[in-house]
């Protein structure tokens, strides 16, 4: 079966350290694949490079074994792309920028653009600068989708979008890939890769860190929690809970970091006096510098070499 992307020593160097370094990626056919890294990863470059807005230093790329620069035109006409930056149309109407592209693309399937702007709750009369950002990312997202292409490219495609309208986006690309697409999703954001990928592509500083399952995206997922009691803290079921780690206690609080699921730390507490919980999510930044060493390769847990 012909892989819907494949790279191989992908390069684009812009100098000082700054690009995309030998990827060598293959995403499958039918499959919702996620691209995660912190900002300036190497993910929009990638992704440009896909496109041929960008062209490598070195390396080869494929789109459904087409040649992403020699069949540049072909490319295009099986891809339905968000891009990381949106263009800007003035004063045209939503529905006159739909009308503009699906002419020069060929056709639009009118019923998945009515449907797909009626799910998002966009108004397609309105002029396109007096969108809202969020109004902006949806149009594109109608654009995207509106003439069934084979492939989604997204390019942090759910930034802008309020919590109700990204569940509605997990939503099109799920009935997307059921359709027949594939789908590439880069991301900054872990929770929603997690959500809605199938397997992820870590990226750091322009190199491919892992390709990575599900399973072991949640094995990296980490969150910073705080806990008040009201009574004497169960120290010693926190310590030996799994995936608790760097606990320290001051008075009556406990301070530590959760890796993994939050039930044997729920468990640890059960039966104790808990004043008030809080916990966040560190930044991705910090969860890559906590569990992958500078050289890009994956730190291994105490527990994996007890």
């Amino acid at each position: 079966m012909t892989s819907a992307i494949r790279t191989r020593g992908l390069t684009k160097d812009y100098g000082s350290g700054r690009g995309l370094f030998g990827l060598d990626l293959e995403v499958a056919e039918g499959e919702i694949f996620g691209y995660l890294g912190p900002n300036g990863a190497g993910k929009s470059t990638t992704i440009k490079t896909l496109m041929d807005l960008v062209r490598p230093s070195a390396g080869q790329e494929e789109i459904f074994g087409l040649d992403c620069q020699k069949k540049a035109v072909e490319v295009k006409r099986l891809v339905g792309y968000v891009p990381g930056e949106l263009p800007q149309f003035g004063s045209m109407r939503g529905r006159d920028v739909v009308a503009y592209l699906g002419a020069m693309g060929g056709g639009v399937d009118q019923a998945k653009v009515k449907t797909a702007s009626e799910r998002l709750q966009l108004d397609l009369g309105q002029r396109y600068r007096e969108y809202s950002t969020g109004n902006k990312q949806k149009l594109a997202l109608v654009l995207s989708l509106m003439h069934s292409p084979q492939l989604l490219i997204l390019d942090e495609p759910s930034s802008g979008l309020d919590p109700l309208n990204q569940q509605v986006f997990y939503q099109l690309i799920r009935e997307a890939r059921d359709a027949g697409a594939t789908v590439f999703l880069s991301s900054h954001i872990l929770s929603e890769v997690e959500h809605s990928c199938d397997r992820v592509a870590i990226i750091r500083a322009g190199m491919l860190v892992n390709v990575a399952s599900l399973e072991e995206i949640h094995r990296i997922r980490t969150k910073r929690v705080e806990i008040e009691f009201a009574g004497e803290v169960p120290l010693a079921r926190l310590q030996s809970a799994q995936g608790v780690e760097d606990l320290r206690v001051v008075g009556n609080r406990v301070h530590c970091v959760v890796r993994g699921d939050f039930e044997p730390l729920m468990e640890a507490i059960a039966h104790a006096h808990v004043v008030n919980l809080t916990s966040h999510e560190p930044s991705l930044e910090e969860i890559f510098l906590a569990y992958y060493s500078k050289d890009g390769s994956a730190a291994v847990p105490e527990e994996a070499t007890a």
